[in-house]
């Protein structure tokens, strides 16, 4: 578990952007992102879409940083 939710909490923390931020941009519950974010869920495919589209509205480099943790090659992939 948790390659989505390794690159979303990394992206949350770098950005400052709160779980409840998130959560509500994306219009779901703030349980479902802490979740994600502590890796006691993976978000399917759809919620990723979802994480994405809500992160760009948020900041946009944020999404991209997003996506490029979540499709790198690997746990190596950290921003710096």
């Amino acid at each position: 578990m948790g390659k989505a939710g390794k690159a979303l909490k990394q992206v949350l923390e770098i950005y400052g952007i709160s779980q409840n931020k998130l959560a509500v941009t994306m219009g779901t519950g703030r349980p479902n992102v802490h979740r994600w974010v502590n890796e006691m869920t993976d978000p399917v495919a759809d919620a990723v879409l979802e994480i994405r589209d809500a992160l760009k509205k948020i900041n946009p480099a944020a999404a991209e940083d997003f996506i490029r943790l979540y499709l790198g090659n690997g746990d190596d992939d950290e921003l710096a």
